[in-house]
């Protein structure tokens, strides 16, 4: 019985991925008028379609490796006035717990 407790805190957990991989170069190439078929091309298509927020795109990416806490997180907002990019919100704060 003590074995099972014991090796019960060795259990491997996955890593896992979530989201939108944004890479840097890409998104520096990202600028205000912009199409959202030129950010589709550069960044990809974003996690959620938001009825709600039409104009906004929202690309979040976190990784929790192994037991740890999420050790990368990204959020990145491209908003758009019609078809064009109207501002571009880099490195935004994921929630705590996320």
């Amino acid at each position: 019985m003590g074995f099972l407790l014991m090796s019960s805190g060795c259990v491997y957990r996955a890593n896992i991925s979530q989201g939108n991989i944004v890479e840097e170069e890409d998104l520096d190439q990202v600028e205000v008028g912009m199409t959202r078929n030129q950010v589709r091309f550069l960044l990809g298509t974003p996690m959620v379609d938001d009825p709600f927020h039409r104009d906004r795109w929202d690309y979040v990416y976190y990784i929790t490796i192994g037991r740890n806490d999420a050790t990368a997180k990204r959020w990145v907002t491209i908003l758009f006035d019609g078809d064009t990019v109207s501002e571009i919100q880099r490195n935004r704060d994921l929630a705590e717990g996320l």
